[in-house]
């Protein structure tokens, strides 16, 4: 390895390594505060924040960008266990490349994935990018050892840096730090646990499917079927600790008709908030950003981000101000305009809301199935997917 290579190197890995400690200090913060910006959070487009808290932003439960700054500080130490006359100098710069390959598959796959699916660029992580890139290519003009004799070369290698009680201290603490670090950092909010609920036994079907006909259909139901053989209405508030409950409940159950019948099932949901700010029928503030909850889910449901958005809410919940609604409808529902078309859709949403208590709507989650009402508060999970079952069942005779 020729001293340009060594200090092409050390410098892509030191790029690299930056990199991804801004990036894990944006992401703990992220994780911390809601309200947190960091300076890479330009506009909608040119934005940190929504790529780390994405699906793509962890891995295994580690952030990625933690992943990363192990990476480049691996590489260092690599390059600073070649110095010397030892064993690694004249494999280092192979594995490197090694390691530099399996690197740029990754970068590969997360710039896809912000650049096309999330339609947005990250700095922090377009330096890794380069940094990866820059590394493979470098290494990849200075290998000199073939890839096949590799791993007879790393046990052999390895084997000669134990032997040097600084290497092995350097090791060990390498790899204790690392574990902490991953272990130590804090999760990002997940979805609540819910315990899967037996199936229903023959004779409590019975005694539901008696029930249920018993309910009377509501006379000049407003939803269309649509050519849909299940119709499910629900009208939930954001800030509801029921609906939020009842929300991740209900959606393995939902996701499952809706993903085999997709166009024999239609959910439609339709906030009813609890705000005289913007729900007639509610006396009172009861919760101070569910008006900006709706309408934030009702601008992304036009653009095709209400599901994301929706989840968003539903797991931040405890979090909701005005102000961390309206970052979640630029980041995550992709809004760009959401305080110019506010006063339009919250009339949208007051016309929902009426609609819903003409219904007999008065509280959250309240659930209609073609067009019959499911008890207050909704039923245990396994109800309404013998509910589903059963009127897809009599849909289909």
């Amino acid at each position: 390895m020729t001293p340009l290579t060594r200090k092409l190197l050390v410098a892509f890995a030191v790029l690299g390594l930056a990199a991804s400690a801004a990036a894990t200090y944006v992401h703990y913060n992220l994780i911390r505060n809601p309200d947190y910006s960091s300076f890479c959070d330009i506009n909608a487009t040119v934005t940190c924040r929504a790529a780390y808290l994405s699906r793509f932003g962890s891995f295994a439960g580690v952030p990625v960008a933690l992943w990363g700054a192990f990476f480049f500080l691996g590489i260092l130490l690599l390059l600073w266990a070649s110095l010397g006359k030892n064993p690694v100098r004249d494999s280092a710069a192979s594995y490197i490349f090694a390691a530099s390959t399996l690197g740029l598959g990754a970068v590969i796959y997360l710039a896809y994935a912000s650049f096309f699916v999330l339609k947005e660029v990250c700095p922090l992580c377009v330096a890794t990018y380069v940094a990866v890139i820059g590394l493979f290519v470098v290494s990849g003009g200075a290998s000199s050892v073939p890839m096949t004799s590799l791993p007879r070369r790393a046990v052999r290698d390895v084997g000669a840096l134990f032997a040097a009680p600084l290497a092995l201290i350097v090791a060990g603490a390498f790899v204790i730090g690392a574990a902490w670090s991953a272990v130590s950092f804090p999760r990002a909010m997940e979805r609540p646990a819910v315990a899967e609920a037996p199936p229903l036994a023959a004779n409590q079907k019975t005694e539901f499917e008696k029930w249920w006909d018993m309910q009377p259909a509501l006379p000049d139901y407003p939803f269309p079927s649509d050519g849909a053989k299940v119709v499910i209405v629900e009208f939930a508030d954001f800030q509801c600790p029921h609906c939020r409950q009842m929300y991740f409940a209900y959606k393995p159950v939902l996701e499952k008709y809706l993903s085999a019948n997709s166009k024999d099932v239609k959910f439609l949901f339709k906030p009813w908030p609890l705000s005289s700010r913007c729900n007639a029928s509610v006396p009172s503030v009861h919760f101070a950003a569910t008006c900006e909850a709706s309408a934030a889910y009702v601008l992304a449901a036009q653009k095709g981000t209400g599901e994301q958005l929706k989840d968003w809410l539903f797991l931040h919940q405890e979090e909701l101000t005005p102000d961390t609604v309206r970052r979640a409808a630029a980041d995550v529902g992709k809004i760009s305009d959401f305080d110019a078309q506010f006063p339009k859709v919250i009339e949208t949403i007051k016309a929902d809301a009426a609609i819903g208590t003409k219904l007999g709507v008065n509280s959250t989650p309240s659930f209609f199935v073609n067009g019959k009402r499911v008890p207050e508060g909704g039923v245990p999970p396994q109800y309404m997917d013998a509910l589903i079952d059963l009127e897809l069942k009599r849909a289909t005779r």
